[in-house]
């Protein structure tokens, strides 16, 4: 069973499928602290409902992101944490963090890397006029959603979505491939090759696909 560190910012709907995951057996680990630089983020909430320690270290009160950032590594490594998930925490973390936890660290980014990094992704997607968006959990690096990725999703953009249509879309899949990401961690599965993620034991199916729109129309 591993440990493990989420940090958040917001709401925190992918660390509740992180939560309910391993509640219901399909990670083999618990969240062993939730770490917030928002005092009020409803993801803190979900995380004391649970019965899981939570902590608030706001970025405001450190001179500079390197100490910030060490006040997170004491707190995680208090915690004893083997992996540490990143779920809407809005931050971008230091060379410093990522050497304390190397290939540890995990984040989800709503788009299909490498496309559309950064932020405002889902309505870039329908801007651009892609036929697919989806997600991606990675690997965090020193760069901004560069990081080898680990599992992507997909799902089809339609040219007259709204981003919130595509934002519900795309957080279904979130909820799901998160939680499986973690569990392949936490089952020994992933191994790091440069920018590629091996996954042993991968079952490989040649037929799967996409089409949008489809062939039928």
């Amino acid at each position: 069973m591993i440990k493990i560190g989420v940090l958040v910012s917001g709401s925190g709907t992918n660390l509740q499928s992180i939560i309910d995951a391993s509640f219901r057996g399909e990670v083999d680990g618990e969240v062993a602290i939730v770490i917030s630089n928002n005092a009020s983020a409803f993801a803190l909430t979900r995380a004391e409902d649970k019965g899981i320690p939570t902590r608030v270290v706001s970025h405001k009160g450190f001179p500079d992101r390197r100490r910030f950032d060490m006040e997170l590594v004491k707190v995680l490594n208090g915690f004893n944490v083997d992996l540490v998930a990143l779920a809407g925490f809005m931050r971008v973390l230091t060379p410093e963090f990522l050497e304390h936890f190397p290939g540890r660290v995990m984040n989800i980014h709503p788009a299909l890397l490498p496309s559309f990094p950064g932020l405002g992704v889902r309505q870039k997607a329908i801007d651009h006029g892609v036929r697919f968006s989806g997600c991606t959990v990675h690997f965090v690096d020193q760069g901004v959603d560069t990081g080898p990725i680990i599992i992507q999703a997909t799902v089809p953009v339609y040219p007259d979505d709204r981003e919130e249509q595509l934002q519900e879309r795309i957080l279904r899949l979130e909820h799901k491939i998160y939680p499986k990401a973690i569990q392949l961690f936490a089952q020994g599965r992933l191994k790091i090759e440069g920018r590629k993620v091996f996954i042993d034991g991968l079952k490989k199916d040649e037929d799967q696909c996409m089409i949008n729109p489809p062939l039928h129309i």
